[in-house]
């Protein structure tokens, strides 16, 4: 009996098309566990955008569907994007639980050619800043004296690091210039008309990644200041 060859053919093609379909499903199973194209990317004009806010929206209602809560969203304090089969949106959003104001972590994976989004991680991550905007900009009255610990993602914190490295690289001879790499600790007091922080960052110059602590002030206008800098031996965890 002779086997006709178009059907040999298309039997040739089997193990190939098997081959090439399992290969299609490791790369997706790749991706969902987080063997992803390229790292997360800060994003700060995402952090702002209609769409991001949407999806800190989201990560909310569908947080609060799973786990049975009343989260009640505030507003995005910081945004990441990394690319894999879509994108996977790193959200540090600000929601009110039990009237009290939390930070939360929170990953989004979307697919707009499907028109898919899906809450992949949702997670506490302590408490908002008992200081408003306002106040570390110096708002007068009403304050406890001394430091206070701060969340390292707030916004005003984020801008007194930035200041702060801008500060320095322009006090600086090197050729290289400064990165922030992560605000390890924070901490602010209101004095008179003035706040002041006490910041722990991590920099990166050239090769060389190093700790500095810094000092800045906010006046009452908005205005920062890098009162003084020093490399941090170790990580304190308090300011005298």
């Amino acid at each position: 009996m002779r086997v006709a060859p178009t059907r040999l053919a298309a039997a040739a093609a089997r193990p190939l098309l098997l081959l090439l379909l399992l290969g299609s499903a490791s790369i997706a199973v790749g991706a969902m566990a987080g063997h992803v194209l390229g790292g997360a990317r800060e994003s700060p004009a995402a952090a702002n955008s209609v769409e991001t806010d949407g999806l800190a929206r989201f990560a909310v209602d569908e947080h609060n569907k799973r786990q049975n809560a009343l989260l009640e969203f505030v507003r995005v304090v910081e945004a990441k994007e990394q690319v894999v089969a879509g994108t996977l949106h790193h959200l540090t959003l600000e929601a009110i639980d039990a009237g009290s104001k939390k930070l939360y972590e929170a990953k989004v994976w979307v697919k707009p050619w499907l028109d898919h989004k899906e809450l992949q991680e949702f997670s506490h991550k302590g408490d908002a800043t008992a200081f408003t905007n306002a106040d570390l900009g110096a708002k007068k009255g009403g304050h406890e004296p001394g430091w206070r610990e701060v969340p390292v993602h707030d916004p005003v914190v984020k801008d007194a690091a930035d200041h702060a490295v801008k500060s320095i690289q322009e006090r600086s001879n090197s050729l290289f210039p400064y990165e922030l790499l992560e605000i390890i600790r924070a901490k602010a007091e209101v004095v008179e008309d003035f706040a002041k922080f006490d910041i722990l960052m991590k920099l990166k110059r050239g090769t060389k990644e190093e700790k500095i602590k810094a000092e800045v002030h906010k006046n009452i206008e908005g205005a920062f200041v890098l009162n003084q800098h020093q490399p941090a031996e170790h990580d304190e965890s308090s300011s005298q």
